[in-house]
C-alpha cells in the first residue's frame, strides 16, 4: 500500500511538473487560477543578478562633502546585515533617510543631496574559498557608481533617473540596429471614427453672451 501511494504521489507530481511546462511552452492558462503559483516556473523571477546598496553624499555650502547615508546614532539592520535604505530598489524613499540625518544632525546649510547607486555582480559575494574554486582569474570586484537622485538643501527633488539596470536595458535597445530602423519605418496609429457626425444648427450667441465675454477680456 505504501508502495502504491508513494507511485501516485511521484506521478502526480510529474503530471503537475508536466503541465506546468507546458502552460509556459505554450503561453496560454499559466495564470488561470491562484493554484497556479505552485506549478509555474515563476519561482526566481524577480531576482536580479547585481547586488544594490545606497550611498548619500551632501554638499555643503563651503564645498565640503558630508556622508548623509549612515545614521549617527546606530544603522538599523531589519533583516539581516544590509541597512534598513538598501531594502528600497525603486528608491521612492530612500531620500527621507538622507534627510531625515540632516534633520536630527548639526551641519552647515546644505546644497545639494546625492543618492549614488552602486551596483555589482552578484557573483562576487561568495567566500574567497568557493571562489577558488570556481573560478581561475583572481577576486577583483568591479562596482558601477550611478547617480539616481538630486535633491536640493531642502529636500526637494530636482532630478530622478531610473535605476542602472533600466538604464543599461535602454542602452542595449537603442545599440540595435534593427530596432532602430524599424521605429523609424513604423508610423503611429491613428484611430478614425467613420461614422458621420450628426449636424448641428448653429446658434448665434445673443447680446447677453457677448457682453460676458467682452467684460472677461477686459474690453
Amino acid at each position: 500500500m505504501k508502495r502504491w501511494l508513494a507511485h501516485v504521489t511521484i506521478v502526480a507530481y510529474l503530471c503537475c511538473l508536466a503541465y506546468g511546462v507546458g502552460t509556459h511552452a505554450l503561453k496560454t492558462k499559466a495564470y488561470a487560477s491562484p493554484a497556479m503559483y505552485f506549478i509555474v516556473w515563476d519561482m526566481f523571477c524577480g531576482w536580479a543578478g547585481y547586488s544594490q546598496r545606497y550611498h548619500m553624499i551632501a554638499e555643503g555650502e563651503s564645498g565640503q562633502f558630508y556622508d548623509v547615508g549612515s545614521e549617527p546614532w546606530g544603522e538599523f539592520y531589519p533583516y539581516g546585515y544590509l541597512g534598513r535604505r538598501h531594502y528600497d530598489p525603486t528608491g521612492n524613499n530612500v531620500k527621507r533617510f538622507a534627510m531625515n540625518i540632516l534633520k536630527h544632525t548639526s551641519h552647515e546649510p546644505m546644497k545639494r543631496v546625492y543618492i549614488i547607486e552602486e551596483n555589482w555582480s552578484k557573483k562576487y559575494n561568495i567566500p574567497d574559498a568557493y571562489w577558488a574554486e570556481k573560478y581561475e582569474e583572481p577576486k577583483e570586484q568591479h562596482s558601477y557608481f550611478y547617480t539616481r537622485q538630486i535633491l536640493d538643501g531642502n529636500g526637494l527633488l530636482l532630478n530622478n533617473f531610473p535605476n542602472w539596470a533600466s538604464y543599461q536595458s535602454s542602452l542595449i535597445i537603442m545599440d540595435n540596429p534593427r530596432f532602430l530602423a524599424d521605429a523609424k519605418r513604423k508610423r503611429t496609429f491613428y484611430a478614425v471614427n467613420t461614422r458621420p457626425l450628426a449636424k448641428q444648427e448653429y446658434q448665434a450667441p445673443d447680446s447677453q453672451h457677448l457682453k460676458r465675454s467682452a467684460s472677461l477680456n477686459g474690453n
